[in-house]
């Protein structure tokens, strides 16, 4: 059943922040990269990789739905970073516009009685709230390290654990 054409204004808006969030990340892992944390830089791909997935599952559950996909522009990445924690703190706050971003969109899909977006956007609030528990923590271990280079490339080698492409 089609959802009504607010609420697909709204995915297609979800579809095109979730590629900007691919977007900050992969400009989040040049920078890492650029100061030899290929760890972190690691991460940051990786998450980049897993937001790029998000927007082609909200992709293709638009086009499930019967209704039309149209792709906003994606602006540049706007930040500029001096250290790790920067970008760690750019990331969290990305993370906290994507989660408001999908909670605004299930209040539009329930104040639309669309039941059948429900449980989908379920999912991406479930997986939001370990998103930035995830960054926040790893914003504080950056931060205990400070100017520690001995901990801070411990931490850069335990993110460079992370697998590259999202399950």
């Amino acid at each position: 059943m089609k959802m009504p054409q607010q609420l697909e204004d709204a995915f297609n808006a979800q579809i095109t922040l979730e590629l900007e969030s691919s977007i900050a990340y992969l400009q989040m892992a040049a920078f890492l990269d650029a100061k030899n944390l290929s760890g972190m830089a690691g991460w940051m791909r990786a998450q980049s990789a897993e937001e790029g997935a998000h927007a082609h599952r909200f992709l293709g559950f638009v086009l499930d739905r019967g209704n039309e996909v149209r792709i906003g522009a994606t602006a540049a990445p706007g930040h500029t970073f001096t250290t790790a924690a920067d970008a760690f703190a750019v990331s969290l706050e990305q993370e906290r516009r994507v989660t408001q971003a999908i909670h605004d969109l299930y209040r539009l899909a329930m104040d639309a009685g669309d039941l059948g977006s429900v449980p989908f956007l379920q999912e991406f609030i479930n997986e939001q709230n370990e998103e930035e528990a995830t960054v926040e923590t790893i914003l504080e271990r950056v931060k205990m390290a400070g100017s520690d280079s001995g901990a801070l490339l411990l931490l850069d080698n335990e993110l460079g654990t992370r697998p590259a492409t999202p399950a």
